[in-house]
């Protein structure tokens, strides 16, 4: 019996984050979504987790003349990954809310409401996919918590009631995290036993906003259960020009 290349190997899987800023440029100036696309193709991600994507916005398709006829999530997707969408904040003229799109199987998915008051609206999105090399659905959450500490103290807490706990297999949990004072990693670590793959690889956190010179560390991808080959912040053009926040991946292998 022959053994193919790829026998033996373990599989890796890619994953990014980022907060697309509704699909437009740091000043609101531009639509960026078609570039935005290109852009996550290129990264290859099998799992994508997605903040402040516009679900409709009807002022701006009349403003853009390019605007997709589909929601942002739908369109970035594409035919390639399947996809999920929380709708957190609701307004005249549309909403918006975090997306998670995946290369795998979305088995099933909830939005758990974790806003501090009515003018900051936030949610966790939590879905389960089916990854064909692990024994077990994998648990994802994408999550953009509050500008305000006491009330990212909070939400912090609201994860470890809505997602399973240490000793539940694989996890990873990411999103924009808002976290200037660094406190969220000792809290995910303490609640679901998750660590932080830019801390695990490069031993900080990436800077990721402002994206045109970035000095805070508020994007962030969570991992249980594998090891980090890789990670980092997309830096420079095109990244700094299609949000006010970079974008961040990483590779990882089952431990």
């Amino acid at each position: 019996m022959t053994s193919t290349p790829n026998a033996g190997k373990p599989r890796v899987l890619r994953v990014a984050t980022m907060n697309i800023h509704k699909g437009l440029s740091f000043f609101n100036r531009r639509m960026v979504i078609h570039e935005l696309r290109e852009g996550l193709k290129k990264i290859d991600a099998d799992l994508v987790f997605l903040q402040e994507v516009q679900g409709l916005h009807e002022r701006n398709a009349l403003r853009f003349g390019a605007w997709p006829k589909t929601a942002q999530h739908e369109f970035l997707a594409g035919e390639e990954l399947q996809h999920v969408y929380g709708q957190n904040a609701v307004y005249e003229y549309g909403h918006h809310g975090n997306a998670i799109l995946s290369r795998f199987p979305i088995l099933s998915w909830d939005n758990h409401d974790v806003s501090n008051h009515k003018y900051e609206r936030r949610g966790l999105l939590h879905c389960r996919i089916e990854v064909p090399w692990l024994k077990a659905p994998l648990d994802c959450a994408c999550a953009h918590l509050s500008l305000d500490e006491k009330g990212r103290r909070r939400q912090l807490g609201a994860l470890g009631v809505h997602l399973p706990g240490p000793g539940k297999g694989p996890m990873i949990v990411a999103g924009d995290f808002n976290d200037w004072r660094h406190s969220a990693s000792r809290m995910m670590e303490q609640q679901l036993g998750l660590s932080e793959v830019s801390i695990m690889h490069n031993g900080r956190p990436a800077r990721t906003f402002p994206s045109i010179m970035p000095l805070l560390r508020l994007d962030r991808i969570y991992v249980r259960g594998f090891r980090v080959l890789g990670a980092k912040a997309h830096r420079g053009v095109p990244w700094s020009l299609l949000s006010d926040h970079l974008a961040v991946s990483a590779e990882l292998e089952l431990a």
